[in-house]
């Protein structure tokens, strides 16, 4: 299909502005079955802007209690180095339910509607015999509360959500919750999980916690007013901290999302820390009430289930909040699985496992085959124990916002030790990082002598990805050395549009 044909089928102008109401729509296929695997229940919990390492066991931030959270990790396993494709929520949460990165799926940022002829993984469960659910944040769209393909029940709310008072889609019928709204939807969560049915289950609970502006439950409101932070080295404002860093980071300081200025000056940084601490609680608690209502009807060793961000945040580092970029506490996020009958108790997994392979481990848990059309692989050998293949690095992209264009467009690579990131659009330095020797990404590597044969291979290795998944969307740069090369564009392919056909 080309340009013209895509456009006037689909409308795509309108919807690269987010403008249009399309909606994911194209029918599933049937997939090749899993011979001798028998479907699993499935329940998956998501939250939002949880950064990987605000989790009690791990002992970062001393005074938090996640005793559930606890219990996954001791007797489930820990995905250790998780990541997304993209730190933001709309497309984090679409790659989620696609197996796809961003300039497949269409949703680049947090305003534009999913392509339509995308197909969200619960379908293929459907066709399997599954009972589905949809509970909370889904914020892909304009119109994002109405009812979407693959889920048999459905509740949601329109773009963020609010805490407390917000508006409900029940079923396509509008009511309001009367509860803190991570109460409210585990609440429906554990009444659809009682249900008395025969089919196998998956249950997606979607938490808008713990996204700002931070409102705990009122049972945690306070919980942590008294305790002492420790805030990270990177958060100084210093000639060393920003030595070899791109200008961006530094400009953004003073910024919505940069700690001199956080949130347009709407709250100082200890309280906003606190209150997040505080907010998380209940999605801690939400974790142990699905667990404690999966024992209660003796599903509990069978059930497979998932606690996972959907992407981190930045509480400092580098002088910066919230997420987008590329850095750690941005890309990584909290991974946990449990299922006692596949897994192991207190299972460490070291892989690179991202986002776009959540749709492949469900399915596979569910019996049949990834789908070809899908960028991620299934991660459940690495949960049972099992020897496996696995890849060797993953890949990053966003997306300039217009509504923040504090952060530049981003693409990058990173491996089990290095990370190399590209920023489209500006004439800046690029990074270079060795996490194992600097894991708070302090030192950009990027111009030294001993380090260029590394970034030639880590920028190739960036620009054959974007080429072989038809990422090639914006006229990228090859650049010489770290630095953007002010002549022009080198050994580009003409510019594809987003919208084309792919």
């Amino acid at each position: 299909m080309n340009r013209r044909d895509f456009l006037q089928s689909v409308g795509a102008a309108s919807l690269a502005l987010g403008l249009g109401s399309a909606r994911a729509g194209q029918k599933a296929d049937v997939l090749p079955k899993v011979p001798g695997r028998k479907p699993r229940n499935v329940v998956f919990i998501l939250s939002d802007d949880h950064r990987y390492d605000f989790m009690g066991f791990l002992g970062k931030v001393k005074f938090l209690e996640t005793p559930n959270m606890d219990r996954l990790a001791r007797e489930g396993a820990h995905l250790q180095n998780a990541t997304v494709t993209t730190s933001l929520c709309s497309p984090s949460r679409a790659s989620i339910l696609t197996g796809q990165f961003s300039h497949r799926h269409g949703v680049v940022d947090n305003q534009t509607n999913i392509r339509p002829d995308v197909v969200f993984f619960p379908q293929y469960l459907q066709q399997l015999g599954y009972e589905t659910a949809f509970m909370g944040k889904w914020h892909m769209g304009h119109d994002s509360d109405e009812p979407r393909p693959g889920f048999d029940k459905w509740i949601s709310f329109r773009g963020q959500g609010e805490y407390y008072n917000g508006q409900l889609n029940i079923d396509g019928q509008r009511t309001k919750a009367t509860k803190q709204i991570t109460d409210e939807l585990t609440d429906h969560a554990v009444d659809w999980l009682r249900q008395k049915r025969e089919k196998p289950f998956f249950l997606c609970l979607s938490h808008k916690a713990v996204h700002a502006m931070f409102q705990p439950a009122k049972r945690h409101a306070g919980r942590y007013e008294n305790v002492q932070l420790e805030y990270p080295a990177s958060m100084a404002d210093t000639p060393e901290n920003y030595r070899g860093k791109p200008a961006w980071v530094k400009e953004q300081r003073n910024s919505w999302h940069g700690v001199d200025y956080m949130y347009h000056g709407q709250m100082d940084f200890d309280t906003f820390y606190k209150r997040y601490c505080e907010t998380l609680l209940g999605v801690d608690e939400s974790i142990g009430r699905v667990l404690d209502c999966l024992k209660d009807l003796g599903r509990l060793e069978s059930t497979l289930v998932f606690y996972m961000g959907d992407n981190g945040f930045c509480f400092g580092e580098h002088g910066l909040i919230d997420k987008r970029h590329m850095y750690e506490p941005s890309m990584r996020v909290p991974l946990l699985a449990y299922c006692p009958e596949i897994i192991k108790p207190g299972m460490k997994v070291p892989q690179l496992v991202q986002n776009i392979d959540i749709a492949p481990t469900i399915l596979d848990a569910a019996g049949v085959q990834t789908p070809p059309h899908m960028d991620g692989r299934s991660f459940l050998p690495l949960l049972a124990g099992k020897q496996s293949e696995w890849r060797d690095a993953v890949f990053y992209e966003y997306y300039w916002e217009a509504a923040f264009p504090q952060t530049p467009t981003t693409f990058g690579v990173r491996t089990d030790r290095y990370k190399f990131i590209h920023y489209h659009g500006i004439w800046d330095t690029d990074e270079l990082y060795d996490l194992q020797n600097d894991p708070d990404e302090r030192q950009n590597l990027i111009d030294r002598p001993e380090h260029q044969a590394l970034v030639k291979k880590l920028r190739a290795q960036l620009y054959d990805w974007l080429e072989k998944t038809d990422g090639m969307q914006i006229p990228l740069r090859r650049e010489v050395g770290g630095r953007s090369d002010k002549r022009g564009p080198k050994n580009v392919k003409e510019p594809k549009y987003y919208g084309e056909s792919q």
